[in-house]
């Protein structure tokens, strides 16, 4: 499988939508606006106090009863998959969704008012690469209630198929099949979403659709109509008559494709499995989908994902020089042995920094730790991870010979495997946010012969010298 690094890419500028919410009826404003890279997508309630913000993260998903519901905090979004379609079917890695009401506008039911404004605006390349997450293995995940299953496979893209069976003569089965992202906008974005008379009668009686009408949802009529029910439909739609087309549909509205039902499905499928967070580089299979078995299997792979990447070992060419030496490492932190634990830097950016050390019999520690069994101790190991991150932020100041750095506060320290004399420790180390006020908080791991061997949690401060 080829595998291409592709940039982040966020909008080159805001830009603005207005209309109505599919169930709360509400009026809202929604403007999606350019963030940083590894941003991803967040939604802001602008009309709430503080303005809160809740990320598109598999985890806060409450409800999915007709829409993906996120909640955090008590603050929540409703029917966010239509929005978040759009952003990955136009390549968009980094937005900040800014809204004045619980719900974004429902258009037309689609995603193809979003493709386009997105499109108005433009992308722009940012710095970082796409962190992708490729499919190795086949993972599934089936709700035996219901029958609804989910499987990815290895592809060299990203692609989706799904496959609906509602068990009803007027829809029937159905399927669509997206190859490549890049044809989202004309082959799927315009699917619009649909509802059965049955559903209907029910969500109109819950007071649950009160944003919809007929040019925003597909409604097909899977049962006879009684004149109680078209009085409400009448007045739901704000209609002076209904009527049922040959190809039970309700009212005048037209088809884009036969397939419209199944291409909505994958839309929804694209929409909530973003909320896994990371890009996906696989081929989705989604058999009788919905947004329930859509985002449980949203958890799972996005759980699977922080467990590889947190056991994931860098891979360097230990061949080639170092970005700095021993002498580069002590002209910028104030440690000496037989306290230095740090022998090279390998990679640092403003974000991350890779130091390395060479473990050997000669450490002064294996005397008293243990004789005769030598471990290099933990402690050692999340010092040396501290000094590999002292780099990162002393890197930050011009003149770091007269700055030291000073531990705030150790968490989630994990030991996994010894340390023995001949090992070769790799340390990487993230800013978990970014440095203020000489502050730096970072997640650390050190990995050896291939594994995870420790992490922590740090935060430290740089003072300056008295």
């Amino acid at each position: 499988m080829s595998i291409e690094k592709v940039k982040q890419r966020t909008i080159a500028k805001e830009v603005i939508l207005k209309g109505v919410g599919l169930h709360t009826g509400e009026d809202v404003t929604m403007k999606f606006v350019p963030a940083g890279q590894d941003h991803g997508y967040k939604f802001k309630r602008v009309d709430l106090e503080g303005e809160p913000v809740i990320e598109a993260d598999a985890n806060y998903v409450v409800n999915t009863q007709r829409g993906t519901n996120l909640e955090k905090n008590g603050v929540k979004i409703q029917t966010s998959e239509h929005v978040l379609a759009a952003l990955v079917g136009m390549g968009i890695d980094n937005v900040m969704i800014e809204l004045d009401a619980p719900e974004p506008p429902i258009m037309d039911g689609s995603s193809k008012y979003f493709v386009e404004a997105l499109e108005i605006v433009g992308a722009v390349e940012q710095e970082a690469f796409r962190d992708e997450y490729v499919v190795q293995e086949v993972i599934t995940y089936k709700d035996e209630e219901t029958g609804s299953e989910i499987t990815i496979i290895p592809a060299d893209e990203y692609q989706v198929t799904t496959m609906v069976d509602f068990g009803t003569k007027v829809l029937g089965t159905q399927n669509a099949t997206l190859e490549r992202l890049s044809d989202f906008k004309e082959e799927i974005s315009s699917a619009r979403t649909f509802s059965f008379l049955h559903e209907l009668e029910m969500l109109l009686e819950n007071g649950l659709i009160k944003g919809g009408d007929l040019n925003n949802a597909i409604v097909y009529v899977d049962k006879d109509i009684s004149d109680s029910t078209m009085k409400k439909l009448l007045k739901a739609f704000d209609k002076e008559k209904l009527s049922v087309k040959p190809n039970g549909i309700l009212d005048n509205l037209t088809l884009h494709q036969p397939n419209e039902a199944a291409r909505h499905k994958l839309l929804d499928v694209i929409g909530d499995l973003a909320l896994i967070g990371t890009p996906i580089r696989g081929k989705v299979i989604a058999n009788k989908p919905g947004h329930f078995v859509n985002t449980q299997f949203a958890k799972k792979l996005s759980k699977k994902i922080k467990v590889e990447k947190r056991n994931s070992v860098p891979k360097f060419d230990l061949t080639q020089p170092p970005l700095m030496d021993i002498h580069q490492i002590m002209a910028m932190l104030p440690h000496r042995p037989p306290f230095l634990l740090i022998d090279r830097i390998l990679e640092l950016s403003k974000s991350h920094v890779v130091g390395m050390k060479n473990v050997t019999m000669n450490e002064p520690f294996f005397v008293g730790h243990f004789p005769g069994a030598p471990v290099m101790p933990g402690v050692l190991q999340v010092e040396a991870m501290a000094q590999t991150g002292g780099i990162l932020v002393l890197s930050t100041v011009p003149d770091p010979e007269n700055y030291l750095t000073l531990f705030m506060k150790i968490d989630n320290v994990k030991f996994k495997r010894p340390v023995l004399p001949g090992d070769t420790l790799i340390f990487k180390c993230d800013l978990i946010s970014p440095i203020r006020r000489g502050i730096c908080h970072m997640q650390a791991y050190a990995y050896a012969n291939d594994k995870l061997v420790s992490e922590a949690e740090m935060m430290a401060q740089i003072v300056k010298r008295t």
